[in-house]
């Protein structure tokens, strides 16, 4: 009879371990699924933002402040090397650190990191001690995880988390993280194109105006809040012959004079910039294309009264004169010059593109003929 209790019981404990492994399992399989989600949830968090019109610096501090709330992280920084130097793209560390942060592809112990692509793991012992790396911030970061970031086997930087507690990512699923660290140049790779735009952009040294470039980049965010927005192309027709029959600083002059006409005219909210040589560009923001006639006729009209004079000045020059040289005195003439401008107009779709749209308005003025001075519509 005891036996027989005995041999009940060792398998209903047989059982019960089994169904607790098998409980094990499933709850294994469950958060293995639930951390996926959480995975899949934090990517699309970061391809909104990416998707967002705002700068890349602000984009990747948005995405840093998701990784320091999603994976509770105490510290976050993501350092790119822009092609001169190292650049702390997004950090939630104190300024003063900023030196530090961005030379850690100098220290011996990441070194071997960034050589091999593999992430390093570092933490202290004992109060007393600091990170290796640490200079004045020995309080701050007690462990560390750095990862070097690649792009198509391209070293482009690296990502560091810290922690205020010593040991503080011995239980890190490490697959976890290096989803993130994905994640990361996910987004870097995303916004790569636009980083450089941003970049690229000039303000010319004769008006004061951004170059091309700027339609591309922070200037979208303005004319993108509206659906349509007329967008004009001008062009100096007779620049050339301005600077070869007056002089190329009458020329200068009159660019000068036309942007200054421009920017007294045209409200805050509307895009002006030289975008090529003799050529400028207006986006008129959330304005109809047939509402900007009048004003361009008006305005053509001022840019063509304008009228640059170059007085004419004494000036001495020397000359040989029955074998010697003699200095003598000549009066320069008077030299002046008008613009002749031609124009075109069309409409910007809001999510298409800008830069194709200019080309096209390019194209337009660059190849109808030499004379022609007026107002198209294209």
């Amino acid at each position: 009879m005891v036996i027989a209790v005995i041999l009940i019981l060792l398998v209903a404990i047989g059982v019960l371990v089994a169904y607790n492994f098998h409980i094990q399992k499933k709850i294994e399989a469950f958060n293995n699924i639930n951390q996926k989600i959480s995975n899949l949830s934090v990517l699309q968090d970061f391809m909104r933002v990416a998707g967002e019109e705002e700068t890349v610096d602000a984009k990747l501090n948005k995405i840093n402040d998701i990784i320091i709330e999603k994976y509770d992280i105490k510290y976050s920084t993501i350092v790119v090397f822009d092609g001169a130097e190292y650049v702390i793209k997004a950090s939630n560390v104190d300024k003063i650190h900023y030196d530090t942060l961005a030379n850690l592809h100098t220290e011996e112990i990441f070194q071997d990191s960034v050589a091999t692509a593999t992430p390093k793991y570092i933490t202290i012992e004992n109060e007393n001690e600091k990170l290796p790396y640490q200079k004045i911030e020995m309080g701050r970061a007690k462990s560390a995880m750095f990862f070097p970031l690649y792009i198509d086997n391209i070293y482009i930087g690296y990502w560091i988390m810290e922690s205020g507690k010593m040991h503080a990512f011995d239980k890190t699923d490490v697959t976890i993280i290096e989803v993130v660290k994905d994640n990361i140049l996910s987004v870097l790779s995303t916004v790569a194109y636009q980083d450089t735009i941003e970049n690229i952009v000039r303000t010319d040294k004769f008006t004061g105006l951004y170059s091309a470039e700027y339609l591309y980049g922070a200037a979208k965010r303005t004319f993108d809040q509206y659906p349509t927005s007329a967008v004009c192309m001008f062009k100096i027709i007779n620049i050339e012959e301005i600077n070869e029959k007056a002089s190329r600083q009458i020329g200068n002059d009159i660019i000068t004079e036309i942007s200054n006409i421009v920017k007294s005219k045209i409200a805050a909210q509307y895009i002006f910039v030289r975008y090529m040589g003799p050529k400028f560009a207006i986006v008129f923001s959330g304005v109809e294309e047939n509402s900007v006639e009048e004003f361009l006729k008006e305005m053509k009209n001022e840019i063509e009264e304008l009228e640059v004079i170059e007085e004419a000045e004494e000036v001495q020059s020397v000359k040989v004169i029955n074998g010697k040289k003699v200095r003598v005195k000549e009066l320069k003439e008077q030299k002046s010059a008008s613009p002749k401008t031609n124009f075109v107009v069309s409409t910007y779709y809001k999510g298409t593109g800008m830069e194709h749209l200019t080309k096209k308005l390019e194209e337009y003025l660059d190849t109808t003929d030499k004379e022609e001075s007026q107002i198209n519509y294209i």
